[in-house]
């Protein structure tokens, strides 16, 4: 069972990458802002769907978290406006292989503290030679 939720991840980073590529082509269209002003749009009223047909969770649990909580759209939204800029100049590559260094790089000082209040999980040897490798396979593509 836990395969699928690891083929589910790999589709998601696929997604990642065609995202990237139409926002990317989009953004020389319309602008960089406004692409993903559209594309959160979309997103919106997508997810909007899904929650009404699909939800399970109370939406009003928003107002008792910590204000931290809720900044992952705002990041999201970066995130997005980052590829959309990137994507035209350094390439769909390039640019997704960066922002998976980041992330990965990031996950592991997240982990390895407990940040976030996410679990912790030591930094290892092989988290570090996967960080490195990707650091080279960047240098590689670049």
């Amino acid at each position: 069972m836990k395969v699928l939720f690891y083929f589910i991840a790999l589709v998601a980073g696929a997604s990642l990458s065609i995202e990237g590529a139409i926002g990317g082509t989009l953004g020389r269209n319309i602008g960089e802002i406004e692409t993903t002003f559209y594309m959160f749009t979309i997103g919106f009223m997508t997810i909007l769907l899904i929650t009404l047909f699909l939800g399970k969770g109370d939406l009003s649990q928003m107002f008792k978290v910590p204000k931290w909580k809720l900044i992952g759209g705002s990041l999201g939204s970066f995130y997005n406006l980052m590829l959309v800029i990137s994507v035209p100049i350094i390439g769909v590559g390039i640019s997704v292989i960066a922002a998976l260094f980041g992330q990965i790089a990031m996950s592991a000082l997240i982990e390895h503290y407990g940040w976030l209040e996410s679990s912790k999980i030591k930094f290892n040897k092989n988290k570090g030679i996967a960080i490195v490798l990707l650091a080279a396979s960047l240098y590689l593509v670049y």
